[in-house]
């Protein structure tokens, strides 16, 4: 363990260049295999908007990145943060501060947007893409990339997190987000095993649905402990899955990067409630 959190501790930039960009070619290449949905449409032109940004979100986390290590710095000399506070394993000193992480910048950050109008209305981005993929995980606008780095600035300073564990946990983050958003057909029981341990493939999907209450659950990112514990976690059969949000349903204007970039300074539009058979777990 002390040979992992030295690895993150000083983890070389073109190596979390290679995480993200490995892992979207990785899923990439899983998508053409075994794919979900095998419905036409231009993948690599669906990527581009998504790709654009990708590289906002590197943009904005790169601007801020000098308050990350300014804020691990400060919970770590004035031994702040939960756990700081008491004697535990070097092992179990990691997880807990990545479950805390995930918790509050990844499963609190996605809750607040979804409840909070003008941050639903920066979050319809990511919901908007028609064609859910491994290149949807990071189609985030970038004042939402700011929202949520601001989440895991509290989450670093409630969690007393080092820098070595931010790392791994954002390593794992763009894993799991590339992952769960992949689409790739895992064995069902396969797939509902991992569920209850991380946020597989279709757990995932189903909060990627076009209507409520389905858009309104799931909202975990590597940890899937946290739906389950708070009661928002929900199943829908992948064949009743329809990819989108009812009120943008123009899947061109949510392909344009220009309309996107203005998507979240349009009147607020109340979301629909509609129900889809649920096949339970």
């Amino acid at each position: 363990m002390e040979i992992i959190i030295h690895y993150f501790e000083n983890i070389p930039s073109i190596h979390r260049s290679l995480i993200l960009v490995g892992g979207i070619a990785f899923f990439w290449v899983l998508e053409g295999v075994v794919p979900l949905y095998r419905g036409a449409y231009a993948k690599w032109k669906h990527a581009i908007p998504n790709f654009f940004f990708t590289i906002t979100t590197i943009i904005v986390n790169f601007g801020l990145a000098f308050l990350l290590l300014s804020t691990a710095d400060w919970v770590q000399t004035n031994n702040f943060g939960i756990i700081n506070q008491f004697d535990m394993p070097l092992w179990l000193y990691i997880l807990i501060g990545v479950l805390l992480l995930d918790l509050i910048g990844a499963y609190a950050a996605h809750w607040v947007e979804h409840k909070v109008k003008p941050l639903w209305m920066v979050h319809l981005v990511h919901h908007s893409d028609h064609h859910v993929d491994t290149t949807t995980a990071n189609r985030h606008h970038p004042l939402e990339s700011v929202v949520r780095f601001v989440f895991t600035l509290v989450g670093v300073v409630v969690a007393g997190a080092p820098i070595g564990v931010i790392m791994l946990y954002q390593s794992l983050s763009v894993i799991a987000s590339q992952l769960n958003h992949a689409n790739i057909r895992l064995p069902e029981k396969l797939d509902l095993c991992l569920s209850y341990i991380i946020v597989s493939p279709n757990m995932h999907k189903m909060h990627h649905h076009y209507v409520l209450p389905y858009t309104d659950a799931n909202y975990g990112n590597i940890f899937s402990l946290w739906d389950r514990l708070f009661g928002t976690y929900m199943y829908l059969n992948p064949a009743n899955i329809r990819y989108g949000v009812d009120v943008f349903p123009d899947e061109k204007e949510n392909a344009s990067i220009k309309s996107l970039l203005r998507q979240p300074f349009q009147p607020y539009r109340k979301p629909t409630t509609g129900r889809v058979d649920t096949v339970p777990e």
